[in-house]
Order: C-alpha cells, then structure tokens, then sequence
C-alpha cells in the first residue's frame, strides 16, 4: 500500500518524523519543503523523498508564486507517487496535495499540531472537511473539532 507522508520544515516536520518507525510498513514517500536542514533527509530516505520549494507568507508577494509552483508540484508528485493514504502534520506545503489526493480518491489522514490547545489552525480548518480521519493531540481540542479522534501525544 502506497503512502505519501507530508509536513512543511520545522515543527510540522519533527511531528511527522514520530512516525518515521512505521514507514517500512508501507510502499511510503515522504515530501517536505527544501532548506539547509531538510537537505540530509536525501542521505537517509534517498529515492523516498521529494521536495518542494520553501516559502513563507512573511513575504507574501514571492510567497505566492512559491505557493503557486508548489501547487503544480504537488499535482506531479501525487500522479508520480500515487499514494491510496496521505497522512500529514500539515501545514500549508500539504494542503494542495491533500486536495489532489481527495479528488483521486486517496485517504486523507490529518494529525494537528500539538502547538494548538485551544484554536484551530488553518491547515485544520481547510483539511478538516476532507479527512478521512482527523486526528487532535489535545482532548480539548474535540470541541472544536467534534468528528476528530484524540489519540493523545505523538512524541
């Protein structure tokens, strides 16, 4: 079974990597976002990893562009990988795949953030909708998100 795991750089990234023990379960692929410290993961993940260019909305007139590129990126990676499960921490590097994904019938796994206790993000309030299985860190998140499961920490 083929699954495509995705988080942009940073905290979203280091959530995902917990779950790196039950990538050798699956046929999986992992993209992130290029930057110094994503470079190495080609060492250890070799042909299993694709990136997409690093953007943030700090400079929103590149950001859009960057935003837009990764767009169409995303579509050739998920017609390239053709993942059946997209799982993510999110944030907005993994938003436009899971969409691709939803429209070819992928399942779409969505962890928030643990860096949200009380507010929704985003990435949460775009991908919420599409999740086959949304996933909180926090019990009290389960208000905002009333159809998420809360399985606790995953660090």
């Amino acid at each position: 079974m083929k699954v495509l795991f995705i988080a942009s750089t940073g905290g979203h990234l280091s959530e995902l990597m917990q779950l790196s023990p039950m990538f050798d379960q699956y046929d999986y692929h992992l993209i992130t976002e290029k930057t110094k410290t994503t470079s190495d993961l080609r060492i250890k993940f070799t042909d299993r990893i694709d990136y997409l260019v690093f953007g943030t909305k700090d400079h929103f007139f590149s950001y859009l562009f960057k935003f837009s590129f990764n767009c169409l990126r995303s579509l050739y990676l998920f017609l390239k990988i053709r993942p059946k499960f997209i799982i993510t921490t999110g944030t907005h590097t993994a938003v436009p795949i899971c969409y691709i994904g939803k429209l070819f019938r992928s399942k779409i796994v969505y962890i928030e953030t643990f860096a949200n206790i009380e507010t929704k993000t985003m990435t949460g309030k775009l991908l919420y909708p599409i999740s086959d299985l949304f996933i909180v860190q926090w019990a009290s998140m389960l208000s905002l998100y009333p159809k998420a499961v809360y399985k606790g920490w995953i660090y």
